[in-house]
């Protein structure tokens, strides 16, 4: 269930705000939702999806000649075209 939250803003921030939920195809409301469970997220999470893919291809090889049957096909495979 959604809860209303009323906030004020001047007339300037709202035109960019509408400004830019059209540029996105969105709508204010949908802006200032994402703005908001932006300002709630678990910071701990903040670069995580960049330190896993660090570190899935720094070890991808290892993965691969540990457990070779569950090894993907690797778009950057000798004899692949990239």
């Amino acid at each position: 269930m959604s809860k209303p939250v009323t906030i004020r803003v001047d007339d300037a921030l709202h035109a960019l705000l509408k400004e830019r939920a059209e540029a996105e195809g969105t709508t204010v409301t949908a802006l200032i939702t994402r703005a908001a469970h932006d300002a709630v997220r678990d910071p701990r999470l903040e670069g995580a999806a960049e330190v896993f893919r660090n570190f899935v291809s720094d070890h991808a090889d290892a993965f691969d000649q540990a457990f070779p049957e569950d090894a993907p096909t690797r778009l950057d495979a000798p004899g692949r075209a990239a």
